[in-house]
């Protein structure tokens, strides 16, 4: 069945989160995806059934649901508006990293398709958002980009920090605060045992985190200057 021309927020706001949870590959559960919309399951089942009698979700047995090629579609065209929102609030309007998140979720389904690209003109087409996540392009091409958390790494190694992936405004400014943005180049100083903290330099600066916060840096080795 195609899938209506006029999507509700709350759809939109599913497919998006079911991409999200989906981008390993693997189909997203029922309680995931409960969990990622703070509802409850049994409200996520029902919208599942009706998803997939639209079209737009198909059921993986055993395992949970996966988007179909129109639920993709729809589902891509939401990031790439939250994402330029967000690099447009941060870029033209002065907003902190910190900040955008909610106003771009609220203005992901008011603005039309015409206002988003100007905005992305504006910018100057970019490729990523303010927390270093790809922006999809027009055509819905997404880059796949494969970096390793930093409680992964090993202790004396030198990474560069590509994106960081948590919308909390908390951990977002603290991060901010210490430099430790997309771009930013550190060297591991010391890493504890058992996912104990992660000790780190900066800018000539130490810095220890806990190994969940270290978990939503994700990083590429950075070469030493010869």
């Amino acid at each position: 069945m195609t899938a209506p021309a006029t999507l509700t927020r709350s759809v939109e706001d599913y497919l998006k989160a079911i991409y999200r949870l989906s981008l390993d590959g693997q189909p997203a559960t029922t309680s995931a995806i409960a969990q990622a919309l703070l509802l409850a399951p049994p409200s996520v089942s029902g919208m599942i059934r009706r998803l997939s009698e639209q079209g737009l979700l198909e059921h993986v047995p055993y395992r949970g649901v996966a988007l179909t090629a129109e639920g993709r579609r729809v589902a891509v065209r939401m990031v790439r508006r939250h994402r330029i929102i967000e690099a447009y609030l941060v870029g033209r309007l002065g907003y902190t990293w910190d900040s955008v998140h909610e106003e771009a979720e609220r203005l992901e389904h008011a603005v039309s398709e015409e206002l988003i690209e100007r905005m992305a003109e504006a910018l100057g087409n970019p490729a990523f958002d303010p927390h270093g996540d790809p922006i999809p392009d027009a055509d819905g091409q997404v880059a796949e980009l494969l970096h390793t958390p930093l409680s992964e790494m090993m202790s004396g190694e030198r990474v560069e920090v590509r994106r960081v992936d948590t919308s909390d405004p908390d951990r977002l400014r603290y991060l901010g605060g210490i430099g430790l943005v997309p771009g930013a180049v550190l060297t591991i100083a010391g890493k504890e045992t058992f996912h104990g903290p992660l000790s780190v330099d900066i800018d000539g600066r130490r810095h220890v985190l806990g190994h969940d916060l270290a978990r939503v840096l994700l990083c590429a080795r950075h070469a030493r200057p010869t």
